[in-house]
């Protein structure tokens, strides 16, 4: 007994030193967060509305987009979006899916964006993570618990690339970013499809866009296979939404699949939710 009762204080003092380590890591982490949505939200820009030339001179799907995005007119005095998404999740050279719960805070006029998300992995074990693109740098971090890092990226110009792509590709979610005027610039192809180019921080990304009878963005596509053996999904290289709904007057994609496409032209689907809220600021 003389032994055991040191032995279970010190055993409930670990406990509670990892508790409190665990729970420190954690607000850390939500603060770094926060501290990349702050940054986006104090720079975020309104974005100009476009004149009826403007729009005239755009592929046709493009325009029958816009209409059908935008049945009631353009809205004003909208600089960045909240995103709020839950669904099924699966990691980096993994086959299964976990429910993950995610957030995003993205800006209109400038191609800065944050991402983060947290996914159950075994037991009472899971695992924050969070993208963020912010002035043509990224920046990528998953941990443990919080606490303990499995993947850490920084900026270089194959993942800034990459960055700018992501942007571009929950774009559908923030239409405004996508008229005429701001970064992204509209190339035709044919009665279906056409092709979006963001242009930032020098740096330039491509993604085939393709549109349904109504004028829907069905789905987005890179226009080059990716690297399925990386660590990390990057952007994927296609998105496919459904379920739209009329939100503050804009017709929004709320259901959405992401997937890799490698050489193979083969999707493996790893990102499919709905978007629970949506908020439009200011």
């Amino acid at each position: 007994m003389k032994i055991l009762r040191p032995l279970t204080i010190g055993l409930l003092s670990l406990s509670i030193a990892i508790s409190l380590f665990i729970g420190y890591s954690d607000h850390s982490m939500k603060q770094t967060i926060q501290g990349f949505e702050q940054r986006i939200i104090s720079s975020a820009k309104s974005f100009s509305l476009p004149d009826a030339a403007e729009i005239q001179a755009l592929p046709q799907p493009v325009q029958r987009y816009f209409a059908f995005t935008f049945p009631n007119g353009f809205p004003e005095q909208k600089q960045y979006v909240v995103v709020k998404m839950q669904g099924m999740f699966r990691r980096p050279l993994t086959q299964s899916f976990e429910p993950t719960t995610a957030r995003q805070v993205a800006s209109f006029t400038r191609p800065d964006m944050v991402f983060s998300a947290s996914t159950p992995i075994f037991g009472p074990i899971w695992a924050d993570v969070y993208d963020r693109f912010i002035e043509g740098e990224m920046q990528m971090e998953a941990k443990l618990l919080s606490a303990f890092s499995v993947v850490h990226e920084d900026k270089n110009p194959s993942l800034n690339q990459i960055s700018l792509r992501r942007w571009l590709l929950e774009s559908p979610t923030y239409p405004m970013a996508l008229l005429p005027g701001g970064i992204v610039t509209w190339h035709a192809i044919d009665d279906t499809h056409a092709l979006a180019v963001a242009s930032a921080y020098g740096i330039k990304a491509e993604l085939m866009a393709t549109f349904g009878p109504n004028g829907e963005l069905l789905s987005f596509d890179a226009t080059k296979p990716g690297d399925l053996t990386t660590p990390y999904h990057g952007s994927g290289e296609r998105v496919s939404r459904s379920d739209f709904q009329l939100v503050n007057n804009i017709r929004l994609p709320m259901s959405f699949e992401i997937s890799r496409v490698g050489k193979d032209a083969i999707a493996h689907p790893f990102w499919r939710a709905k978007i629970t809220d949506i908020h439009f600021a200011p």
